[in-house]
């Protein structure tokens, strides 16, 4: 299946890509993509260096023609976001990705495709490669754990790159050059609760959220896409104020930076009001469904009676836990006073996990203005420790601040309206970049950021652009054929 991959222009690059992704790569848990890497500079040649958290340096002298020429380090990370369908059987870390065409698109089979940023560390891994591309001396930046933390840039050693420019190969429009970024913050609920009793006159129902989207919690958090967390809380609340239920489980959504697609619950009810739950959730989903008839046309909600052993949440722990999901903020928080369209702070409520006495959330916050960050961060912190649970903040990592006046900057517009005929986009993102915190161990190196055009990045829908690849590839390489002379 993967073969027909092979076959596609620029072969080299799609090659790479293959060969990429017959490696299990899930975050922190990099160790055998970056043996993989070493083994590539191995054959090659060329000369490598580990740093201290793991991120992999392989360097690459200049071509004759470009010595006086400035260092370049071309950067993007190893790792790639693992979320499936539900009734796909896949195991991400003992098997690769299987992938398909279908038309102009790289997709997997019902599962992430790790185009995201499997492209990128690919079209690096093709110029280390390549004996016919002009560039500077090279050198190429392999970051760990991007997805789940940035430990890899906020961890990178300060004192091992030289390079006064870097091109990070992070961004989904192939018409963006991205020179600014939002920064962002882990928040990790947690309360630990006592079993209640199980009623004599009840049973259990699961009810379950599924068919959304999903997508990426930063890029595409403006688009109105369903939260099944969100959904399910919803649902759970209107049940809740007509009926005697009792929350047992629930288990909804994966990763921070995935908008969560699949959400469920079992609770208890009274036999009596089956019949009359069915009809009310039913009535939720004919209502609720026109809302996601356009981003989430799979969207659906069904109940279906549940056999096991179930303990339900006291009435306290079961109304608190309702309640403060309700009032979590969740999606755009604010916008950019400063610069159109750009969501400035957004919240994604990523997980909800209720089992065995631990009660568990996990949001992540962004924002490209600090002070809205840490706003947001404290209005969410607020709204759970009121109900008594437990607060953590972790991952913070500093947005990127936009640089318009960069040479580099510079050098790619005047490549992409040469090989395009128009200007391209010149933006700041609401998704997480590692140039900011790249930026922090080294303040004086310029950056920039483009890409292919990826769609549906952190969920199985994942695709990548066959003709897009092609025109980034041409663009990439021209800028590395006009990189600035040394000064």
């Amino acid at each position: 299946m993967n073969n027909e991959i092979r076959l596609i222009e620029p072969i080299s690059l799609w090659n790479n890509f293959t060969d990429l992704n017959s490696v299990p790569r899930p975050s922190k848990e990099e160790e055998r993509v970056i043996d993989f890497l070493i083994q590539f500079a191995k054959n090659l040649n060329l000369n490598y260096f580990q740093d201290s958290i793991g991120n992999l340096i392989i360097n690459k002298p200049s071509t004759d023609d470009m010595k006086n020429h400035k260092t370049i380090v071309l950067q993007s990370h190893v790792d790639m976001v693992h979320e499936k369908n539900n009734d796909v059987d896949f195991d991400f870390k003992t098997s690769g990705i299987k992938m398909k065409i279908d038309g102009d698109w790289v997709k997997a089979n019902g599962t992430t495709l790790g185009a995201d940023n499997g492209l990128g560390v690919a079209s690096i891994m093709s110029i280390l490669e390549s004996n016919n591309i002009s560039h500077p001396e090279i050198e190429a930046l392999f970051t760990i754990d991007e997805e789940t933390g940035m430990t890899g840039a906020l961890n990178l050693d300060e004192n091992v790159l030289k390079g006064e420019i870097l091109l990070n190969l992070d961004t989904e429009e192939d018409d963006e050059i991205c020179i600014g970024c939002a920064g962002g913050i882990d928040i990790t609920i947690t309360k630990n609760y006592n079993a209640d009793e199980v009623c004599s006159d009840s049973f259990f129902v699961k009810i379950l959220v599924n068919g959304l989207t999903g997508g990426h919690s930063g890029a595409e958090i403006h688009k109105g896409l369903g939260n099944s967390n969100k959904i399910l809380n919803t649902l759970l609340k209107n049940l809740n104020s007509k009926y005697n239920i009792r929350i047992c489980e629930i288990k909804g959504g994966n990763l921070r930076n995935a908008i969560p697609r699949e959400s469920y619950s079992i609770i208890q009810i009274k036999d009596q009001d089956y019949s009359d739950i069915e009809n009310e959730v039913n009535n939720f989903f004919n209502s609720n469904k026109k809302n996601y008839d356009e981003l989430d046309p799979n969207f659906n909600i069904s109940i279906s009676t549940s056999s096991g052993e179930f303990n339900p949440l006291t009435k306290s722990d079961h109304i608190d836990l309702i309640d403060s999901i309700d009032a979590c903020p969740n999606g755009v928080f604010l916008m950019s006073k400063t610069i159109d369209n750009l969501v400035e702070t957004s919240n994604n409520l990523a997980s909800v996990f209720v089992k065995d006495g631990l009660i568990e959330i996990k949001c992540l916050t962004r924002s490209s203005v600090e002070s809205s960050k840490k706003e947001l961060s404290d209005l969410i912190s607020k709204t759970f420790k009121d109900k008594g649970f437990n607060i953590k903040l972790s991952g913070v990592y500093p947005g990127w601040e936009p640089n318009m006046k960069s040479e580099i900057l510079a050098v790619a517009v005047d490549c992409y309206k040469k090989l395009n005929d128009e200007d391209p986009k010149v933006n700041v993102i609401h998704a997480g970049l590692e140039c900011g915190i790249i930026g922090s161990h080294y303040p004086k190196m310029e950056m920039i950021s483009f890409g292919p055009t990826i769609l549906g990045a952190h969920s199985p829908d994942e695709k990548a652009s066959i003709s897009s690849t092609k025109k980034f590839w041409r663009f990439f390489t021209e800028i590395l054929n006009n990189i600035p002379r040394k000064d």
